[in-house]
C-alpha cells in the first residue's frame, strides 16, 4: 500500500504561528484539553493538506491544490513542527490517559521526522519519479473512479480548479529538477525513461479518449443539458489548452536535457549528503534506529532461512533440479497462467476471499465495516505499477479497493495470489485500515497516519496467516508465500546494497532473479522502485519481524490465558505507531494480563 503523495505532500502546519506561540504561554489552567488539540491539529492539518482530506472523505477542500513546493509553505512547515513541539511541552503525562500519552509520543515523533525530512532538499528535487509520486495520483483522481467524487456540478468544477492549482506544482517541478541539475541532485537514467512515456500519456491528443476526460464520460443522472455542455467546454478547454501543454513541455525536458544529465549510480549515496539521507529514510520508514549494515546482515539472514524452506517445497512437488532453475521452472509453468481475460483474475481474487472468510473469526472477532473491492490497475500507470491498497474513506462511503496491474492476462501467474490477497487485502492492509478508521476512541488525526514499519510490517505479517485461514493447500500458494516473504528479504539486502554498499542496478537485478522466483520484468520494476524511494522497501520485513517476535513472547508469557484475537486487537486497535511504541503497548498489555 503506498500514498499518493510524497512524504512533504503529508505534513501539516497551522494557519498561524502565532497561535502557536500563544499557546505556549498558556497556564495549565487555560490551555487547552489535549483532546482538543489533537482535535485542532486534525482540523488545521487538512485545510492545509486538502489531498490528503480528500483521500480521507472529506470533501470541504476538494479544490484545491497547494504547491508543496513553494519556498514559503515549506518555511511555515518548520515552524508549525518547532512550535508544535513546544506546545507538547506543556502536556504532563501525568494528567494525560494511556491513549493520550501515545497520541502525544505520536505526535512528538511525528515533528522530529518531519523536521528531518525538511532539512534535507530531496524532496524539492525530486518532486517525480515513476511511482510515488503526486502526479500519478492525480492521475488516479482525473478517472473518476478514486477518492476524488464526481457526483454533482460543484464536484466537477471542484477538479477544474484543482487542476488548475496543480498545473503551478506541475511548472514548479520542473523549475526544481533544473535546478537540481545545477547541484547534483538527479534521478539516474533508468529512471528516467520509465516516467517519460507516463507524462507523454497525458499528451494524448484525441481529448475523448484522455484520462482527464474520464469524467464528462460518465456524468452522474440529474445533470440537466446546460450544465453537461457547459462542463464538456469547460473540461475540453483545461485539457486541450492547459493540461497537455503542461505535460508536453515538461515531457520534453525530462526526455531532452534531464535524460542527457541522468546519472548512471543507482544508489542515493551518489547524491549530496546521500548517506545521511539514507539513515534519515531507514528511520522514517522503518520507525526504528537500526543501520544499514545491521539490516543488510538480517537479510542476508533470512534469506538463508527461506531458501531451506523453498528446498522442501522444491522436494515435494518432485522437482529434480536446483533451486535456481525451480524459480524458472515456477515463472514459466503454464498451468499456474490460466486465465486470458483479466475479469478471471479479479473473480480469483474474490474466491480466496470466499476461502478465507470461514476461518476469519478464529483469529479476529472485529472486523471493518468499511466495503471492499478488488479492481485492476489502470492502464495508464499498469506497465509500472504494483499491487496495491487504496484506503476506502474514514466514514465508509468510498470502498477500499485492492489494485492488482494486468497488463497481459495470458501471462499473469497465479502462485503468488493467496499471498497477495492477505497482504493487500484481507486481513492485510483492508483490516488495519479500515479497523483504524472505524476506531472511535482514536483522535482523529491518527486515523489517517501512515507508519510503513508498522502498516507494511502488519501486511506482511498477515501473508503468514494463510494456513490458519485454510488456505495454502496448494503447495505452489505455499511457495508463492515463502516467494513473497523472500521477496521482501531480498529487499533488506538489496536497498541496503545500492544506496550503502555501492552496488549497481544490474547486480541487484542479478541478486533478485539468484534468489527468487520473481518474473526478470517485475524484478526490474522492483528494483527500481528501490532506486526512486531509498528505504521504504525495508519496512516490509522490520515490521513483520516485530510483530511475530510480540505474537511469540505473549504467548510464551501468557501460556493458556493468551488468546490470538485478543492479541491481534491489541496490535490493531492502536492504528499506525511507529514500533518502539507498539512493542511497549503489547508489553504492558503482557504484564496486565
Amino acid at each position: 500500500m503506498k500514498n499518493i503523495i510524497s512524504t512533504i505532500c503529508i505534513i501539516a502546519f497551522f494557519s498561524s504561528c502565532n497561535d502557536n506561540a500563544k499557546k505556549e504561554q498558556q497556564t495549565d489552567a487555560t490551555m487547552e484539553s489535549f483532546s482538543e488539540f489533537a482535535e485542532n491539529y486534525y482540523q488545521e492539518n487538512l485545510k492545509l493538506n486538502p489531498i490528503s482530506a480528500t483521500q480521507a472523505g472529506d470533501s470541504r477542500y476538494n479544490d484545491l491544490f497547494p504547491n508543496y513546493l513553494d519556498s514559503l509553505q515549506i518555511e511555515k512547515t518548520k515552524s508549525f513542527y518547532k512550535n508544535t513541539k513546544k506546545v507538547l511541552a506543556n502536556y504532563s503525562d501525568a494528567d494525560l490517559s494511556e491513549s493520550e500519552i501515545m497520541s502525544k509520543n505520536i505526535l512528538e515523533w511525528e515533528c522530529d521526522i518531519n523536521l528531518e525530512t525538511l532539512s534535507f532538499k530531496n524532496f524539492r528535487y525530486f518532486p517525480i519519479d515513476q511511482m510515488w509520486t503526486v502526479n500519478l495520483g492525480m492521475g488516479q483522481f482525473a478517472s473518476g473512479a478514486s477518492a476524488q467524487p464526481f457526483k454533482t456540478v460543484e464536484d466537477y468544477n471542484n477538479w477544474l480548479e484543482r487542476v488548475d492549482s496543480y498545473l503551478i506544482w506541475l511548472n514548479t517541478s520542473e523549475e526544481n529538477m533544473k535546478q537540481g541539475m545545477k547541484e547534483g541532485y538527479i534521478l539516474p537514467k533508468s529512471l528516467i525513461t520509465k516516467i517519460v512515456p507516463q507524462l507523454k500519456e497525458m499528451t494524448q491528443p484525441n481529448i475523448e479518449d484522455h484520462l482527464f476526460y474520464s469524467p464528462i464520460k460518465n456524468f452522474p443522472e440529474g445533470f440537466s443539458e446546460e450544465d453537461k455542455n457547459q462542463l464538456t467546454e469547460a473540461y475540453t478547454s483545461m485539457i486541450k489548452d492547459k493540461l497537455i501543454p503542461t505535460y508536453q513541455k515538461l515531457s520534453d525536458f525530462m526526455a531532452g536535457d534531464y535524460m542527457t544529465a541522468g546519472r548512471t549510480s543507482s544508489g542515493i549515496a551518489s547524491i549530496p549528503n546521500g548517506d545521511d539521507y539514507y539513515k534519515h529514510q531507514i528511520k522514517l520508514y522503518t520507525t526504528t534506529n537500526m543501520t544499514a549494515d545491521e539490516i543488510h546482515q538480517l537479510g542476508l539472514s533470512e534469506v538463508a532461512r527461506i531458501l531451506s524452506e523453498m528446498e522442501k517445497v522444491k522436494t515435494e512437488v518432485g522437482y529434480k533440479d536446483d533451486l535456481k532453475s525451480f524459480f524458472n521452472y515456477v515463472r514459466g509453468k503454464k498451468e499456474l497462467m490460466p486465465y486470458s481475460q483479466p475479469e478471471q483474475i479479479i473473480s480469483n481474487f474474490n474466491d480466496i476471499h470466499e476461502t478465507m472468510k470461514p476461518q476469519l473469526e478464529k483469529l479476529f472477532d472485529k472486523k471493518p465495516k468499511t466495503p471492499f473491492e478488488v479492481r485492476q490497475t489502470e492502464a495508464f500507470r499498469e506497465n509500472s505499477a504494483s499491487a496495491e491498497y487504496n484506503p476506502g474513506s474514514v466514514d465508509g462511503t468510498r470502498p477500499g479497493i485492492f489494485y492488482t496491474p494486468i497488463p497481459d492476462a495470458t501471462k499473469y501467474n497465479v502462485y503468488s495470489d493467496e499471498s497477495l490477497f492477505l497482504h493487500e487485502a484481507i486481513p492485510g492492509h483492508h483490516y488495519q485500515i479500515s479497523l483504524t478508521q472505524e476506531n472511535n476512541d482514536l483522535p482523529k488525526f491518527r486515523k489517517t497516519l501512515w507508519y510503513s514499519g508498522y502498516g507494511e510490517g502488519w501486511a506482511l505479517y498477515s501473508e503468514s496467516l494463510g494456513k490458519e485461514l485454510g488456505l495454502y493447500t496448494d503447495p505452489y500458494q505455499y511457495f508463492g508465500m515463502l516467494g513473497a516473504e523472500m521477496h521482501r528479504a531480498i529487499r533488506l539486502v538489496v536497498d541496503t546494497g545500492i544506496h550503502s554498499k555501492g552496488w549497481t542496478r544490474e547486480e541487484a537485478i542479478q541478486y533478485s532473479l539468484d534468489n527468487e522466483a520473481e518474473s526478470e520484468a517485475g524484478i526490474i520494476s522492483e528494483i527500481e522502485r528501490y532506486m526512486a524511494n531509498p528505504g521504504q522497501a525495508l519496512s516490509y520485513k522490520i515490521g513483520q519481524l516485530k510483530i511475530r517476535e510480540l505474537r511469540t513472547k505473549a504467548s510464551l508469557a501468557l501460556g493458556d490465558k493468551f488468546d490470538i484475537r485478543e492479541f491481534h486487537n491489541q496490535v490493531l486497535e492502536t492504528g499506525c505507531v511507529p514500533l518502539a511504541l507498539l512493542e511497549a503497548k503489547i508489553n504492558r498489555w503482557i504484564d496486565k494480563k
